[in-house]
């Protein structure tokens, strides 16, 4: 199991948090999980072209393990 830094006693509230923003607001989900970085960018630019890749981008970018990340 991974474990990852910002995960408190209650277990990890901000994944779960951000996996919400992004049902709703794609970059918004992608924000909060890896800040103002260029899978952001092109979560903005996906959810402007077209919502629905704008929203499976940001799925796969919130939901893959932090230790395979380059950012």
């Amino acid at each position: 199991m991974i474990v990852r830094e910002e995960d408190g006693a209650n277990g990890p509230a901000l994944p779960v948090l951000a996996l919400i923003a992004a049902l709703f607001l794609p970059p918004l989900g992608v924000f909060l999980d890896r800040g103002i970085t260029p899978t952001f960018w092109i979560s903005v630019a996906l959810t402007l072209l077209f919502f629905l890749p704008g929203l499976l981008f940001s799925l796969g970018a919130i939901l893959v393990p932090r230790f395979a990340r380059r950012d």
